[in-house]
């Protein structure tokens, strides 16, 4: 019994597990990572979709399926990260991590039918999110106190100062809450991404 289960893995789930693993690393290693630079999402990144994908498969012997596995892990992963400081984008990634863990522990298609459809989710995350059809804007929240350049007569002024300060190619700004008891305004500022401003 042990050994037709051990047959059973090698054939099937280590070759899912290869093809997981080549997305992920295509994924997370040479998209994401070079855009981001975000070593404690890598970590998280790769080890949610293991994790994922080692309990689907053993879900699915037990019947389990594909929508109840997905909906499961959605949930959980969700409402854990419901109060964690994360942004849409690493939201987005989070669930394609979930999705592709799914996809390629419990799809009922072939092999070259898996590396395909995981092959099509890779080319629109670089399509979308490595400036080929769009430029990747980012925005950041700053606390400003020099309140006299918030005026809008001083708006120049004001983006340039800021440009000084960050170091960041700022092509827009808009301001989102005064303070005029401590002189300071909360502005978003707007400027997009590139290897400089990853670096920097």
């Amino acid at each position: 019994m042990e050994i037709e289960i051990f047959d059973k893995l090698s054939d099937k789930f280590f070759l899912r597990l290869l093809i997981d693993v080549a997305t992920m690393f295509v994924l997370i290693r040479l998209i994401y990572f070079p855009i981001y630079r975000k070593k404690d999402f890598f970590f998280t990144y790769f080890l949610f979709n293991l994790i994922i994908f080692i309990l689907t498969f053993l879900l699915n012997k037990v019947e389990m399926s594909f929508g109840a596995a997905f909906g499961l892990f959605a949930v959980f992963t969700l409402l854990r990260y419901r109060t964690e400081n994360i942004s849409a984008k690493d939201m987005t990634y989070l669930f394609i991590v979930i999705a592709i863990g799914l996809i390629s522990s419990v799809s009922k298609g072939s092999y070259l039918e898996l590396i395909i459809i995981n092959a099509i989710i890779i080319v629109f995350v670089y399509a979308l999110d490595g400036n080929l059809l769009l430029k990747n804007e980012n925005v950041q929240a700053i606390r400003y106190e020099n309140i006299e350049n918030i005026k809008p007569e001083n708006h120049n002024k004001l983006l340039e100062d800021l440009r000084q300060r960050t170091g960041l190619p700022i092509h827009k700004i808009s301001i989102t809450k005064v303070d005029f008891l401590r002189d300071t305004a909360v502005i978003n500022i707007y400027y997009y991404h590139s290897k400089e401003t990853t670096n920097s």
